[in-house]
Formats: structure tokens, C-alpha cells, sequence
């Protein structure tokens, strides 16, 4: 099947060798949202894409990337906006805010009289994040595109088949989408395909893991230490995805 620009990522993810082909692509799509947010382009000096980012702020983790990206001037304008936002909607959300009674037998039972609006409001600043936002909309296209060469492209499925299958939460992912997007007859292919790839790889995994245990046996220090040496980066990927022994992501000079 000939390659399109759309299909171009994920048969690069796919033919990388990784351990997840979708941490793969997660990856270059959160570097290249930094890059968007605080690279050279200045986009946060826009002021569309400052009242974008300032509405839906950043995670926890997302703030520490975007500092650890190392753009000072960037991550104060970003900063600057987004905390006149929120004192904003802190000033509504106090001003509408009523402590709800509560009675002497619902505090023994721990229970509460209704629903903290500043709690909520707060919960929902917490759930909410321009980069993860982003990254969950290209993600979505890049499931479809999956599901469109599995079921179009023999070659990619042959590439699955050889590949190291995907690390736990992208194949959950996966196992959900294609409940969605395929057909019964389709399904029952895809699923003979990635349930053996991924029971045959999380075993290579934990064999890696357990031969570096053996390793420090001093009986063993002189033995091979065949494919181990990365073992526990590549294990703890496998089982939640990412790269736990990637650098901080940060801004070229």
C-alpha cells in the first residue's frame, strides 16, 4: 500500500523498534506541542493562543516539562495570563458559594450536604490541560489511522506480527478502539493477531528483567548479559508506557 503523509508516523513508530510504537508517536507529539507552546516560534506571544492555554491551564506533569523545557520568558507569559484567568473565575465561583448545612448525625456518618462548589471547581481545573487536550485529539486520529492499515495494508500487519507489541495501556487502548471500529470478522482477526504478540512480549520482558537480577549473582558476573542491560527502563515502559530513562525534553539554543 502506498504510504500517505497521514500514514508516515506511525509506519516510522512501527518500524523504530520500540517497545510501544504509540509511546513513540506520544512522545514526538508532546516534544513537538513544547516546541508549539515555548519553542523559537513564540506562539505564546499570540494572543489566540495564549486565551487557549489560559483556558484550559496544564497539568502537573505538563508544568514540570514546560519548565524543565527551559524557556523563562515563556513559561511567565503563559503564567502571566492564565493566573488573571483564574482569579477571575476563583472571584465568581466565591462569590457564588454557599457552605452547605450540614447535620450532627451526617458529620458522625461523614457525610456532606451537597456539592463544594469551590471543590469542584477546583477538581475541574485539575482534570484540564492545553497539551494533554491537544495531544488526545491527535491521538484519536492516529487510532483510526491504526485500524485503517490493519485492515488495508498487509505489510503493516506483517510489521505487527515481527514488532515487540505495545505496552499495557496503549493496548488497552487498542482493545477498546476495536470494539468501535471493526467489524466481527475484523475483530476476530486483530485480536488472533495482538493477544499471542503481546502475552509472547511481556514474557521477553520479564526474562530480560530476570536475567539482570541473575546477573548480580557473583556466579553470573562473568556470563552475557544478553538482552538485560536496559531491562528496567524498557519493563517499567511495557508495563505503563513513556520513557522513564529519556532527559528532560528541552528548548534548542
Amino acid at each position: 500500500m502506498k504510504e500517505q503523509l497521514y500514514t508516515i508516523p506511525l509506519n516510522d513508530a512501527v518500524n523504530a523498534d520500540d517497545e510501544c510504537p504509540f509511546c513513540h508517536i506520544e512522545r514526538s507529539i508532546e516534544q513537538d506541542l513544547l516546541d508549539f507552546c515555548l519553542g523559537s516560534g513564540s506562539s505564546y506571544m499570540e494572543a489566540d493562543i495564549r486565551d487557549m492555554t489560559d483556558r484550559a491551564g496544564f497539568c502537573r506533569k505538563h508544568f514540570q516539562k514546560m519548565f524543565d523545557y527551559g524557556n523563562t520568558l515563556g513559561n511567565a507569559w503563559i503564567l502571566k495570563t492564565h493566573y488573571q484567568r483564574i482569579i477571575g473565575e476563583m472571584r465568581d465561583t466565591f462569590d457564588g458559594f454557599r457552605p452547605g448545612k450540614t447535620s450532627f448525625k451526617d458529620r458522625l456518618r461523614g457525610k456532606t450536604s451537597g456539592e463544594n462548589t469551590i471543590g469542584t471547581w477546583v477538581r475541574k481545573k485539575e482534570e484540564s490541560c492545553y497539551i494533554c487536550g491537544q495531544y488526545r485529539d491527535t491521538y484519536d486520529r492516529y487510532l483510526d489511522t491504526f485500524f485503517h492499515l490493519f485492515k488495508q495494508d498487509p505489510a503493516f500487519k506483517d510489521k505487527l506480527k515481527a514488532g515487540k507489541g505495545f505496552c499495557l495501556p496503549h493496548f488497552g487502548d487498542l482493545c477498546e478502539a476495536a470494539d468501535v471500529k471493526l467489524n466481527d470478522r475484523e475483530k476476530e482477526e486483530f485480536y488472533s493477531c495482538i493477544l499471542p504478540l503481546m502475552e509472547e512480549n511481556m514474557k521477553r520482558l520479564a526474562e530480560d528483567v530476570a536475567w539482570m537480577v541473575e546477573k548480580f549473582d557473583y556466579r553470573n558476573k562473568d556470563a552475557d548479559w544478553k538482552n538485560s542491560r536496559d531491562a528496567i527502563q524498557r519493563g517499567m515502559q511495557k508495563l505503563k508506557g513513556g520513557y522513564p530513562a529519556d532527559p528532560p525534553y528541552q528548548m534548542s539554543k
